[in-house]
Formats: structure tokens, sequence, C-alpha cells
């Protein structure tokens, strides 16, 4: 027993020493990206932050909005179930840190036998004339230690692929935060459209109303022909239709706030920010780099370091693993001498070496696709990347063309209502028809519909940037 014992600890420690690690480190895919985001110059400061990520309570002024945030973060149902992912990843993980330990179990026996008479020990105890020979029991208390010796490393590798595939699902539950927030804003600052609009349109409304009500009395005193009045009641017709459209898709707006918040759809509470509603995003001063600090292509390059760990355990599954046992504990034939030491000790120690020789092709298999599916991962990071740096480049022309476009709609809006009121003046003079008024009101209204929305895609571009480069979590 001693021999074989030393004979088995000095294979052990050769193979310690003289064994390769198998798989290869991680070392991130090479992405050549521009030194810029299009359209944006060459970075020039000295800012060596590779993140914008803001907070959402350090993006958004409105404090009702950040109510609203703080809602669909305690029951968004995507978000609570990337929380238990996570949960589920980190009870992995925890596993996975005690894999190098050996395994420790605790058996007790008993086995009780009884022999027929007519079997050879049935046989030896009626010659002997001791029938109670027949029967046999034993009583066992042992304690069992098996560890599988990390030779090739396969334990470190597992381990590896657990900790990526925590750190993933928590980048994977920071994206679908940050794309709920986006969501939500979006959503609220549609909300403001459509409460502006509506505003609007009742306005419209109104001023059709008033025109309406001067071109009957025209009508009744000869002034204006049946034409002109049907023109009239045909513009407030058209008001009143919008002005149901816009009601429709405030509800249906409010409705999807809702279902984001975890809620019953219900009305929602939403004001303008007297203080603005953005903290400035200094998009220019970052580099490139910033994108790979973004939660959805971090838990992509998470995903990577995690199938490339595995490529390193599938090869490692092809080579010889080396298990140790012991057991030790109490052996006795008699009850009353179970625990009578030393005379019912008992010890075993064993060890193996198995070699994997023909498993029909299923290890080599196992490599092999283990191999492709590292490459599928580098292929969704480098398109991760590209993706983002798409989204933010776009994101950064939005929110530099939309401003002059409001600033255009805004100078059209003032034109058109010194229209109107010139339209309005020459109309009560007599010296325009009410063909000229009806254009100048409706182009009116089409312009003031038009500032508010794109009032909304400024806000949209913001928001929209601000995820791009990473958005933010609370």
């Amino acid at each position: 027993m001693r021999f074989n014992f030393k004979y088995i600890c000095s294979v052990c420690f050769l193979l310690l020493i003289t064994s390769c690690k198998v798989g290869r480190h991680y070392s991130r895919p090479q992405l050549d990206t521009p030194t810029a985001f299009r359209g944006e110059t060459v970075l020039t400061s000295n800012n060596s932050t590779d993140t914008v990520i803001l907070k959402p309570s350090k993006f958004f002024k409105n404090k009702t909005l950040l109510v609203l945030l703080d809602s669909a973060f305690s029951r968004n149902s995507d978000l609570l179930t990337a929380a238990k992912n996570l949960e589920l990843a980190e009870s992995r993980l925890r596993i996975a840190k005690l894999d190098f330990l050996p395994d420790l179990n605790l058996r007790l026996n008993n086995n009780y036998a009884k022999a027929s008479k007519n079997s050879a020990v049935g046989q030896s105890a009626a010659l002997g004339q001791s029938p109670n020979h027949r029967e046999s029991q034993d009583y066992n208390a042992s304690l069992d230690i098996k560890w599988d010796a990390d030779i090739w490393g396969k334990i470190k590798r597992e381990k590896e692929a657990a900790v990526a595939a925590y750190l993933e699902s928590d980048e994977a539950r920071k994206a679908v935060q940050t794309k709920l927030v986006m969501d939500v804003a979006k959503g609220y600052y549609n909300l403001l459209l459509l409460d502006e609009q509506h505003k609007i349109a009742i306005e419209s409304k109104n001023l059709s109303d008033s025109t309406l009500a001067i071109t009957r009395i025209q009508y009744q005193i000869g002034e204006a022909s049946e034409l002109g009045l049907s023109q009239v009641e045909a513009q407030v017709k058209e008001n009143q239709i919008l002005l149901s459209q816009i009601e429709q898709n405030l509800s249906i707006q409010e409705n999807a706030l809702s279902l984001l918040c975890g809620s019953f759809a219900s009305e929602i509470e939403r004001e303008f920010s007297i203080e603005g509603e953005f903290n400035v995003i200094p998009s220019d001063g970052y580099p490139v780099s910033v994108l790979t600090a973004r939660p959805d292509i971090k838990a992509l390059e998470y995903a990577l370091i995690a199938a490339n760990a595995k490529v390193g355990i599938a090869q490692a599954n092809m080579y010889p693993a080396l298990n140790i046992s012991l057991t030790g504990g109490v052996n006795a034939l008699e009850a009353s001498d179970w625990f009578s030491v030393p005379a019912s000790l008992f010890g075993t120690v064993a060890g193996s070496i198995t070699q994997p020789i023909f498993q029909k092709g299923r290890l080599k298999a196992a490599y092999n696709e283990a191999r492709i599916e590292r490459e599928k991962s580098v292929i969704a990071f480098r398109q991760g990347v590209l993706d983002g740096y798409a989204q933010v480049s776009d994101a950064l022309k939005n929110r530099f063309e939309i401003r002059k476009q409001l600033l255009y709609a805004k100078e059209r809006e003032k034109a058109l209502w010194r229209g109107v009121r010139s339209a309005d003046v020459l109309y009560k003079a007599g010296a325009t028809n009410y063909l000229d008024v009806i254009s100048v009101q409706s182009n009116y209204l089409q312009a003031r519909l038009q500032v508010a929305a794109y009032a909304k895609d400024q806000a949209t571009s913001n928001i929209e940037l601000y995820y791009a480069l990473g958005g933010g979590w609370d």
C-alpha cells in the first residue's frame, strides 16, 4: 500500500510539472476603427476617458421623466428578467469557483445477508450446527474524497468561462436598462409633442370656428357665396379630424409608456422642464474607443471571452484525466465493534488516469464546434462595433441637421403668422377672399405642427446620441 501511494504521488507530481495548459489566453480582435466618428474631426483633446456614460439622473433634467424612469426600473418585465439572468450567472460562477476543491461525501452502510439452506454457506452452517452462520452483517462508516487534478487547466478555463458569462449577463442587464431609458424617454417626449399638437389643433379649430361664424353672417347678407361657406365648413371638419387623431395617438402613447413601466394602461403625468431637458453631451471630445464601453458591445466581448475559454475546455476533454480518491472510516461485522478503534479502522487510496481513445469522433467534433463558436463570437463582436459606429455617426448627423431644420421651421412659422394677420385684415376689409384666408391659416397650422415635430426630433436626437455613446444606468 505504501509503495503504491508513493508511486501515485510521483506520477501526479510529474504530470503537474510537465503538463502544458490547453487553450490560448484571450486577446481582443483587431478592430481597425477610424480615428473619429464620421463628420467629426480627429480627436485632439487630452481627454483620455474612454466612456461618456452618464446616469439618467445626470443626463435628464426633467424630474417628471426621472420619476417615470424609476417606475420602469422597478417594474419593467424585460429588466426584471435580465436581473434574474444575472442571478443565475452568479450562482453558476460560485459553483465554478469551487471546482478546484475535492468532493467530500459521508457514507453510512449497513448490509444484512441471509444465505439459503441449500447454498454453500447454508450447508456449511448445517454441518457445523450453527444456523446463525447463514446470516451476516456489515457496518461501515466512511469519508470519501475524490479529486480531479486540473493538470491541463480545464477547471481554470471553466472558471474563466463562468466569470465571462456572469459579466456578460451584467452588461446585458445594463444594455436592457439603457435601451429602456431610451424607449421611455422617446415615448415621453412624443407625449409632449402630442400635447403641443393638441394645443395647436384646438387653437386652429377655434380660429376656424370664428371664421365660419363670420362667413355665415356674410352669407346671410349676401357678401359670401355658398361655395365659400362650404369651404370654411370643410376646414372646420378637417380640424376636428386632426384633433381626434391627436387624441387617439395620445391614448395609444400613454398605453405604450404604461406597458414599458410595467403597469396597466393609465394616464401619464408629464410636463416640460423649466431648467431645460438635457445636460450637454461632449460627444466630440471622446475617441471611437468609447464604443467598447457600451454595455451591449461589452456583452458581446464577454461572450467572445467565454467562447475562447470553451475551446480550451473542449481541448482538455481529449487529453488524459487524472482522478485521485481516498476513502477512510470504520468497518465491523458486529454493531458493538463498529467504533472499536483502531481495530475497526480502514483506508483506501486509489488513483487513475483515463485517456479517451475512441469516442466516435464526438470529442474532436466538440472541439471543432467550440472553435467555430469562437469565430462566430469574433464576427458578432466586430459587427457590434460597426453597428455602434454607425449609430453614433447617425446620431451626430441627426442632431446637427435637426438643429438647422428647427431653426428654419421657426422662421417659416413667423413668416406665415405675419401672413395670417395680413390676410385677416384684408378679408375684413374686403380686399381678399375667403380662399386666401383658409389657405394661409392652413399653411400656418402645418407650420406650427412642423415646429413641434422638429422640437420632438431634436429631443429624440439627443436621446439617441446618449444611447449610442453608451447611455447609462442607476
